[in-house]
């Protein structure tokens, strides 16, 4: 069983900047990528970004150059620097982890969300 716990969403100002944090616990072997997700209401959750064990980035085009992905491989944590922020970036944020238990299971699993919301 593995556990992700999510913190840093809230109220910012457009313009503003918000640090998600996402650790994850419990029987992991290996975090091959750990990625976030949002939702905004009435629409489908979408790719944020993600990061592989090997540092490797990718992100959604609309958050390039404002939001910056890293993680702590030894503490089983991922970043999401949220820069200039935009109305528009209001939604929940879902952390995603996949990777192997200790056992050398394959595992792929989501935090409970945090609500980021942007106002004018």
């Amino acid at each position: 069983q593995v556990q992700l716990v999510e913190s840093g969403g809230g109220l910012v100002q457009a313009g503003g900047s918000l640090k998600l944090s996402c650790a994850a616990s419990g029987s992991i072997s290996r975090i091959n990528v750990m990625g976030w997700y949002r939702q905004a209401p009435g629409k489908q959750r979408e790719l944020v970004a993600s990061i592989t064990s090997g540092g490797s980035t990718n992100y959604a085009d609309s958050v390039k150059g404002r939001f910056t992905i890293s993680r702590d491989n030894a503490k089983n944590t991922v970043y999401l620097q949220m820069n200039s922020l935009k109305l528009e970036d209001t939604a929940v944020y879902y952390c995603n982890s996949a990777g192997l238990t200790r056992r050398y299971d394959p595992f792929d699993y989501w935090g409970q969300g945090t609500q980021v919301t942007v106002s004018s």
